[in-house]
């Protein structure tokens, strides 16, 4: 195995333990435990699944590994804060979140080791020659944190 596979199948298992995590939050939770805010006028449990979920979705354009499905989630879950009126049902998000992650995680699972080091789509040609570290394992990092620092608010509602 070569250096470059290590790390990225590194980076892709901590991406896959993140998602396990809020995976199990989501399925222990009731569509009560839902409405929990992480603190006091805060965000609600439901509000941080729809999030991940946008983002997330958003990650298909941007690694350049398909297409995607949700893009009506932003307005709710990632231009404005949360409403904490429910946009969707429960049992949706709960569907949406599944399918976004699991369809993700495969398409992940897909990209050549040497292919995460070549620009991803949100940067143009030229800011990636100036600036090379903007590949698309950068973008994986990154939303890997993303996603361990909600899960962290996550477990403040259990």
């Amino acid at each position: 195995m070569t250096g470059i596979e290590h790390v990225t199948n590194a980076a892709i298992n901590a991406w896959k333990q993140q998602i396990s995590r809020i995976d199990q939050i989501v399925a222990a939770s009731s569509d009560a435990d839902l409405e929990r805010e992480v603190a006091p006028g805060r965000n609600r449990l439901y509000y941080l699944i729809g999030h991940l979920a946008a983002v997330h979705d958003r990650m298909f354009t941007v690694l350049g590994v398909g297409e995607r499905r949700y893009a009506e989630l932003d307005a709710t879950f990632i231009e404005n804060p949360d409403s904490k009126t429910p946009a969707i049902a429960a049992t949706e998000l709960r569907r949406i979140w599944s399918d976004v992650n699991s369809r993700l995680t495969a398409a992940l699972e897909q990209v050549e080791p040497e292919a995460w080091l070549t620009r991803h789509n949100s940067v143009s040609d030229e800011d990636f020659a100036k600036n090379p570290l903007r590949h698309r394992l950068s973008v994986l990092t990154a939303r890997t944190v993303h996603a361990a620092f909600h899960l962290g608010q996550m477990q403040l509602t259990q």
